[in-house]
């Protein structure tokens, strides 16, 4: 069973943006990575081909694939780093509610990438918020 994370990217506000951010926060192979306070305990399954699906603006809009899990501690208490592919996969954006830290996601629920959606409104991730939340009030996305 395929296993992903998903995680709020607080302060972020679209996938350009993100990519900026993270590469100034890579690891010493030069790959991004996000900082937590926990590890996953499933991580083995996650790693085999999981992902870590981006909220941005109250919508799950991309995902990267994880690489690796880096255990440490900071200021004497545990944390876990995520290293992440550099690739940013869009997918179609899915609105989801605010929530702290990561959870599971199941890949039964998570949303497709935006290259395998057929016969759904491609949502163009140049396009503003407001216009993509107008669009959706309107039952057109």
């Amino acid at each position: 069973m395929t296993l992903h994370i998903i995680k709020l990217a607080v302060g972020i506000d679209d996938v350009a943006h993100l990519a900026k951010v993270q590469k100034a926060n890579t690891l010493a192979s030069g790959n991004p990575r996000c900082r937590t306070r926990n590890a996953p305990k499933q991580a083995e399954e996650l790693l085999e081909t999981g992902s870590l699906y981006w909220v941005i603006g109250g919508y799950i809009m991309v995902r990267q694939k994880i690489i690796k899990f880096h255990t440490r501690k900071r200021d004497g208490k545990p944390e876990c780093l995520i290293e992440l592919d550099p690739k940013h996969v869009l997918v179609e954006p899915t609105h989801r509610r605010a929530f702290q830290g990561w959870r599971y996601l199941k890949a039964a629920d998570a949303p497709v990438d935006i290259k395998k959606a057929r016969g759904k409104p491609f949502v163009d991730p140049k396009m503003s918020k407001e216009m993509q939340k107008e669009l959706r009030k309107l039952g057109l996305l």
